[in-house]
């Protein structure tokens, strides 16, 4: 359950767009901490802090800091009860958790956005690129760049990750070349607030008029090591959304030769999980045609049952090494860089790649 600590925030360390990495002393010693100003008001040096520390005395990666749960001696002011748009919404997320924000839903009646949003249901064959994890984003978005460069994209976020999209500093570094995040279910904190993967797919189209849309789940993967116990099943959904209203479905598959997890090896079972399992209408499955041999010989065969539903796509990957080392986000993927883990992130830029072809 929650680990708790109190202690004084020592030092603003950075910041990005919606969040603060501090050094917080306790009387266990100095930890690296997270505020999300949005939730708990702007700490300042000399603030004392209430943290949970859970994650980081479990030594998570992803989610490894203690996170500022309330400044209690200087709480921000209520929100500005003026009528304005910002403070009308009624979507609740995070929903009977003690950190519970109330926002304003794009589809709310309150939503500028409102009429659009009650008037669409249908991504008019725009294609969708569906990811298991987020490292795979910026990959997705220097693959569709590289060929269509005015290409408008949104990213639509899921919860099986961190839920604030002020968690990753992917997002903040792909401002510029995003049309825009929404935030969909648990997860909060986009450009947009919508409540499911659904409304969130129709407002990347008729709300921020993307081109395209790449759909993952935020910043840090939730796992067991079991065939049916891990946060990406629900890519397998999202596939079902996107045929169910009217886009077109680029899987990215997740492959690797540089993963010690033999099941993450080749293709990761994720993928022949989502794909394979839990997806139950045709997508395409693009995947590089210059894999090394026997990877590529390991690729071949594990992606073969899958062709009973889906179209197994080869794609060329000429262009593609500058483009990723060309992204604004240093790409990682479980530690591992572009030179560490190619295959992995050369494979989400062919799912870019082809998508891109996709758009008239």
């Amino acid at each position: 359950m929650v680990r708790w600590r109190s202690g004084t925030v020592h030092t603003v360390r950075r910041e990005w767009r919606g969040a603060l990495e501090l050094e917080v002393h306790t009387a266990h010693g100095p930890l690296k901490a997270l505020a999300y100003p949005e939730l708990t008001g702007r700490p300042e040096p000399g603030d004392r802090v209430l943290l949970n520390v859970g994650a980081q005395v479990m030594g998570l990666g992803t989610g490894g800091y203690a996170l500022v749960v309330a400044l209690p001696d200087r709480l921000p002011a209520d929100p500005a009860e003026d009528g304005t748009t910002r403070d009308a919404g009624h979507l609740v997320k995070a929903r009977y958790t003690p950190l519970q924000p109330i926002l304003l839903g794009v589809d709310e009646e309150a939503s500028p956005h409102r009429e659009v949003m009650a008037a669409a249901d249908s991504l008019d064959d725009m294609p969708v690129v569906l990811a298991d994890l987020h490292s795979a984003l910026p990959a997705i978005l220097a693959g569709v760049h590289a060929d269509r460069p005015d290409a408008k994209v949104a990213y639509v976020m899921t919860d099986g990750g961190a839920l604030p999209a002020w968690f990753s500093r992917t997002i903040d570094a792909l401002t510029a070349q995003l049309a825009g995040t929404i935030t969909t279910g648990q997860a909060f904190g986009g450009d947009l607030e919508a409540s499911t993967v659904h409304t969130g797919l129709l407002a990347a189209r008729h709300v921020l008029g993307a081109d395209l849309a790449i759909v993952a789940q935020g910043p840090g993967n939730l796992g067991t090591g079991t065939t049916w116990g891990f946060s990406g099943v629900a890519l397998g959904e999202a596939v079902n959304a996107t045929v169910a209203l009217g886009g077109r479905p680029v899987g990215s598959l997740r492959i690797s030769d540089a993963d010690a997890r033999p099941r993450h090896r080749g293709v990761s079972h994720h993928s022949l999980t989502a794909y394979g399992k839990v997806a139950l209408v045709p997508a395409d499955l693009p995947f590089p045609a210059d894999l090394p041999t026997s990877l590529a010989k390991e690729v071949d065969e594990a992606l073969a049952p899958l062709a009973t539903l889906h179209r197994l796509i080869e794609v060329p990957t000429d262009g593609l090494d500058a483009a990723l080392q060309d992204s604004p986000v240093k790409l990682s993927t479980m530690g591992r860089g572009l030179a560490e883990d190619h295959a992995y992130f050369v494979t989400a830029a062919v799912a870019g790649r082809h998508a891109a072809s996709l758009l008239s």
